[in-house]
């Protein structure tokens, strides 16, 4: 297992990371809880010229400012008031490039996760969705800006990081369709920027 530098991330092709995205541990600890999972679900958000993107045309606001910062950095959002959302932030900065996190396997701490979720067993719906995702993990929009580049030091200290773990992804099985929930984004909304890999 090998920690995913920023050079990684600060690549131009979003897209093209989204994908490679899959099959990487994503991995958090906090209040000395570690826990873990495969990446299984993406979606790639192309900047300002992408419709569907919270930068599109150059917006900027205290929220989405995180987008603009270099490669590696968490943007954490919180969804109809209720749900943080994780995203990693790629690209150079002021490139404000993003993929979405949609669905995990779960690998490591998961007595963890079910202290989160409040479930009892891993189903085919546990973390199938973002939300569900940082429920799992522990993520909290307070954590937009966490740089993904650096493990903790200490076992209580917090930290949100990814591993190749040397998982082989047959390219052939990823499903590549539009992405969910952005109608919104007119013509952009049709773009096959979300990839699927049923673990």
């Amino acid at each position: 297992m090998s920690l995913i530098s920023q050079d990684f991330y600060t690549r131009p092709d979003v897209v093209a990371i989204a994908r490679e995205l899959l099959g990487k541990l994503l991995v958090t600890q906090f209040d000395g809880k570690l826990t873990s999972g495969i990446i299984t679900e993406t979606e790639a958000y192309e900047g300002v010229t992408d419709k569907a993107s919270h930068a599109y045309s150059g917006r900027r606001s205290e929220r989405t400012e995180i987008m603009y910062w270099i490669g590696g950095t968490a943007y954490v959002y919180l969804c109809y008031g209720v749900h943080s959302l994780f995203n990693i932030v790629t690209n150079a900065e002021d490139i404000p490039h993003a993929i979405l996190i949609r669905g995990i396997k779960p690998v490591d701490g998961i007595p963890f996760m079910f202290e989160r979720t409040g479930k009892k067993e891993i189903s085919g719906d546990f973390s199938n969705g973002p939300g569900k995702v940082s429920k799992a993990l522990g993520i909290h929009y307070s954590h937009t800006g966490f740089d993904l580049t650096k493990k903790p030091v200490e076992r209580n200290d917090p930290g949100i990081w990814l591993e190749d773990i040397g998982f082989s992804v047959n390219q052939a099985n990823i499903k590549v369709t539009p992405r969910i929930g952005v109608d919104y984004a007119g013509t952009d909304a049709s773009l096959p920027y979300r990839f699927v890999y049923n673990l």
